[in-house]
């Protein structure tokens, strides 16, 4: 499984023939634009869900959504000698951090 973060109107070749192309939208709804030969089947994953067995339903294979940026791209707050709090990492002149708080 490949994961991907895109901008608008980038898009993906798959083999010589199939361009997807991602057109924007909202953060809850994508649009994208598949061009792809007749003979490629394309079916939207509700439809399969839908018109499954039970049985059939339990094979496909299930993916959910990823928090945005997980914890380790986070920024840390700071927490200087004085007592102040800050969004960036303050370094001595060595550059090293002086001193970090989760």
């Amino acid at each position: 499984m490949l994961r991907l973060t895109v901008k608008t109107e980038e898009y993906l070749m798959i083999n010589d023939n199939i361009k997807i192309v991602f057109l924007g939208g909202t953060p809850n709804h994508l649009r994208i634009m598949i061009d792809a030969p007749k003979d490629v089947n394309i079916v939207r994953s509700s439809v399969l869900e839908n018109q499954a067995t039970p049985e059939e339903r339990e094979k496909l294979p299930k993916y959910y959504a990823e928090e945005e940026h997980p914890e380790k791209y986070k920024k840390k707050k700071v927490v200087i000698a004085n007592g102040n709090t800050k969004g960036q990492n303050p370094k001595n002149k060595y550059g090293q951090v002086i001193h970090t708080n989760k």
